[in-house]
Order: structure tokens, then C-alpha cells, then sequence
């Protein structure tokens, strides 16, 4: 497929993706965020949903699995996960994952002006487990299958391209995936025990056919120098990870968050979120569970940001919060869902205006993947 096909209005080679405004420059962390209060305060009672908010927010059910979404034809898919966000003239598509395997995919809603649902449709078909992915600045979705050997699919998110199986990208337990637009690279993470945090740079920026795959090396420790070493073989015959001497290693790769020249993700197996400066090379910790005291974050996964340099981390159990750490180093919770202790939380993402959070429940309250449930947040979100 032509490059052309897959733009929808977007400037390629552009300095800033969305949210990635100026403020995340100041947004580096000098030391791991701590517990602290939120700027949005204490969480209160529980709501119709089930969902527990800080003052001047409200939620509401958008999708159910198994359902019709709205009075769109559309059934919601299964085991909602990853998604993202994209302008559609003066309304929204919000675009989600479906982590089930075989048959997971991923489908799409369609929003006007006010937020009333307008659409519902599929996007991606006959894949694997379809976990987390990215947005890219040209307007697609990165849909990663989290399977060995798993492939990274462009999608449309208006539903109207066919999708396109990305196998330059490489082959392996994929998860995220963030777009940096300054240095023209796409950062992945890996999620396995042993997993490594790559990039892959196509040779025409904005074109995935074509490029190369590299992996992030660099010391022990938790901090230090990064060095890219390009990955022989991205087809993945001999896994990917293991290929290149030194790659350093991180332990369950999650969510994975580009802004303002700084990659953030998380591994869940050490419940951190680390920040890759892409200027200076150079990685470090912005939270560590394990340097905190009653730590409030817990089971790390999907991640994403807003213009006021506040990042939002959805939790893989824990309290089934979404947490924020704040550019003064502070994390605290923002909401938490109740009664759903056999979930996890998935796709957080802002509508373009940044006054809408979407996010969902994988399994419910029945603890199945039949039973995800996809919300939308609506309140005073920083600017």
C-alpha cells in the first residue's frame, strides 16, 4: 500500500505528537516519583459505574463486550485493551484492541462534537492477541499482537484502509509501541521476562515497509547510557531479543509513551516506569514500587499523557486504579474502578481537546473476557 493512503490530515515529520507540548521538557524526573496528593484531590464515593473520582468528574459506559455499541451495528469486541484517540473533523474515533487469541483485532467508535456516538466499527481482523500499540503521527494505529513471534499491523482507524502487516518491525512478544517525530523512529517494548526496549526507523519516515530494528543496550543498573544495536535478523528465526550481545533486558515491557523527547514505559514485573531522554541518550527511573512506602502504583501497564506534563498509568490488578505522577514527582490514584478485582485496566487515552479519558475494564465484573467494559471520564482535566 502506498504511504498516501494511510494520511488522514497529519504533517509528517512533525516536532510534536499529541500533548507533546513544551511542558514535558520540564517534565524529566530527577528521582523516581513518591506518593503525594493529587492535584485533583481525594477520590470520592463510588458512582453508578462503580467507579470512584475525584471531585467534578463523571464517567459513563461507552461499550460493553458481546453488545451492541449505541445504536451502532457494531458488536464490541472481547478483552478490550490498548488504545488512542484521533481527530475526525470536529468530533473523535476512539480506537481499541481485542486481546483475545485467536480472533482478536480491534474496533473503533466514532464521536461527533457533543460526544454522542456517530459509529462503531471494525478496523483489524484475524490476528493474535491484539495488546497494547501506538499511534503514529501520520493518523494510523500500531496494532501489536503479544505473542512469540507476533506481528506489529497499521491500521485505519476510519475503517476505510485495509490494514497492513508491518513485518520490518520484527517478530516477537509485542506490546507498545510510541512515535518520536524529531528523531523519525518508532520505540517498541517486549513483553517477556526478559524482554528488550527497541526502535525501528523506517527509511522514509512515514512509510513502515522499509527500515531498521534496533535494540536498546546499556549497563546493568537503572540508569545510564543507551547505545542502539541493529537486530540481524527481525524476522524473529532466532528471537530477536537474543541476538545482539549486551541488550540490556527489562522484565515485562507495557505501556509505552512518546513526548517532548522522552519515551516513558513500564515493566510489570518490577512495577516501574522508566523515561528514555532521546536527546542525551540516556535512561533512568521516574517510579520504582519498590523505593516507596505503601506505593500507590502497583501492576503498571498501559500509559499515556497530557499537555500539563501528567502522566496516567493504568494498573494490571493492584487497587484497578489509574494513577498519575505529576512533573513534581508526585503519584497518587485518579480513579479506581470497584468490584472488579478479576480485571485489569486498559487503553487509557484523551480525546483531542484533552477533556475526555477513555479506558476500559479487559474482563468486567465477571472476571471474562466476554464481560470488558469500555468508560469515558469527562471533568476539569489540567491544561
Amino acid at each position: 500500500m502506498e504511504r498516501r493512503t494511510f494520511l488522514r490530515g497529519a504533517v509528517i515529520g512533525s516536532s510534536a505528537a499529541a500533548f507533546g507540548g513544551t511542558l514535558w521538557r520540564g517534565a524529566a524526573f530527577a528521582n523516581p516519583a513518591q506518593p503525594g496528593t493529587s492535584p485533583y484531590g481525594a477520590l470520592g464515593s463510588a458512582d453508578a459505574n462503580g467507579i470512584q473520582l475525584p471531585a467534578g468528574f463523571t464517567s459513563r459506559v461507552i461499550a460493553r463486550s458481546g453488545q451492541k455499541v449505541g445504536s451502532t451495528s457494531y458488536t464490541w469486541h472481547n478483552a478490550p485493551d490498548g488504545g488512542a484517540c484521533y481527530a475526525d473533523g470536529t468530533g473523535w474515533i476512539y480506537v481499541s484492541n481485542s486481546e483475545i487469541n485467536p480472533s482478536g483485532g480491534a474496533g473503533a467508535v466514532k464521536f461527533s462534537s457533543t460526544g454522542a456516538i456517530t459509529g462503531s466499527y471494525r478496523i483489524l481482523s484475524g490476528t493474535r492477541q491484539n495488546c497494547a500499540g501506538g499511534k503514529t503521527p501520520w493518523n494510523t494505529w500500531l496494532s501489536c499482537e503479544e505473542v512469540d513471534r507476533g506481528y506489529v499491523y497499521e491500521t485505519d482507524p476510519w475503517g476505510v484502509q485495509a490494514a497492513v502487516r508491518r513485518d520490518v518491525m520484527g517478530r516477537f512478544k509485542h506490546e507498545a509501541a510510541a512515535a518520536d517525530p524529531v528523531r523519525k523512529t518508532i520505540y517498541l517494548t517486549e513483553d517477556t521476562t526478559d524482554g528488550c526496549f527497541y526502535r525501528f526507523t523506517p527509511t522514509t519516515w512515514g512509510d513502515l515497509s522499509a527500515g531498521k530494528l534496533e535494540v536498546a543496550k546499556m549497563g546493568s543498573g537503572t540508569s545510564g547510557t543507551v547505545t542502539w544495536a541493529q537486530v540481524p535478523d527481525p524476522s524473529g528465526a532466532t528471537a530477536t531479543r537474543n541476538q545482539v550481545s549486551g541488550a540490556k533486558r527489562f522484565n515485562g515491557g507495557e505501556g509505552c509513551y512518546y513526548a517532548d523527547d522522552t519515551c516513558w514505559f513500564t515493566t510489570k514485573g518490577d512495577n516501574r516506569v522508566w523515561q528514555y531522554d532521546a536527546a542525551a541518550s540516556t535512561l533512568e527511573l521516574a517510579y520504582d514500587d519498590s523505593l516507596v512506602s505503601g506505593p500507590p502504583l502497583t501492576g503498571v501497564d498501559n500509559i499515556t499523557g497530557t499537555s500539563s506534563g501528567d502522566l496516567f498509568i493504568a494498573e494490571d490488578g493492584g487497587n484497578m486504579e489509574i494513577c498519575m505522577i505529576t512533573p513534581a514527582e508526585i503519584v497518587a490514584p485518579f480513579l479506581r474502578i470497584t468490584g472488579q478485582s478479576g480485571s485489569e485496566i486498559t487503553g487509557p487515552a484523551f480525546s483531542p481537546d484533552g477533556k475526555r479519558l477513555y479506558f476500559s475494564s479487559q474482563r468486567g465484573t465477571s472476571g471474562s473476557s466476554s464481560g470488558g467494559i469500555t468508560y469515558e471520564v469527562t471533568g476539569p482535566f489540567r491544561a
